[in-house]
């Protein structure tokens, strides 16, 4: 998850604390594990203490079972530890964990020209990406759902904000408003 427009990436989401010392669980929100163990500082939003974009120092990282823990420098305490529950975690997009070849950062879709190979046409713009199992689904700003898929979705370039897409036939019209 990324906002272009404030410069963060969320990478996870703090849960309730954990143990005596100052611990929090969090939820997370990359699919690569190990860009967590690489964390120096983070900055939270929201929560119980309403932070606003405090940056906080990465003491320790670890999982425990699928659960994300992390113990922060200064928060030593249950008390301490209590305020930051419901907070997003955040890192600035120039953070953001290297992709493999063929990976997309779902914020980097959103704002392509959706173009249909075959014809040229414009079906609209991404305005949001929808779970829906397996691949997800790109919205379209016309309501049209595109299932993010390689067989559909042929080519993809961020960069130059534009998605060719060759839909099964009747796609189209099967799932606008």
């Amino acid at each position: 998850m990324s906002s272009p427009e404030t410069g963060w990436v969320a990478i996870a989401l703090v849960g309730k604390t954990r143990g005596n010392r100052g611990e929090v669980t969090a939820l997370a929100l990359s699919t690569k594990p190990e860009r967590y163990q690489a964390l120096g500082e983070v900055y939270l939003f929201g929560g119980r203490a309403e932070a606003s974009g405090q940056p906080f120092a990465v003491e320790s990282v670890w999982f425990h079972d699928a659960t994300l823990i992390f113990k922060f420098r200064g928060v030593d305490t249950i008390s301490d530890a209590e305020g930051l529950a419901g907070a997003e975690m955040r890192v600035p997009v120039s953070q953001r964990a290297a992709l493999d070849a063929g990976e997309f950062f779902q914020s980097d879709l959103i704002g392509c020209d959706v173009v249909d190979r075959r014809t040229g046409e414009s079906l609209g713009h991404v305005s949001a990406w929808q779970d829906g199992g397996g691949a997800g689904l790109l919205v379209v700003d016309n309501g049209l759902l595109i299932p993010f898929a390689r067989a559909i979705c042929v080519e993809i370039d961020p960069a130059a904000k534009r998605i060719a897409v060759e839909l099964p036939e009747g796609l189209k019209d099967l799932n606008r408003p």
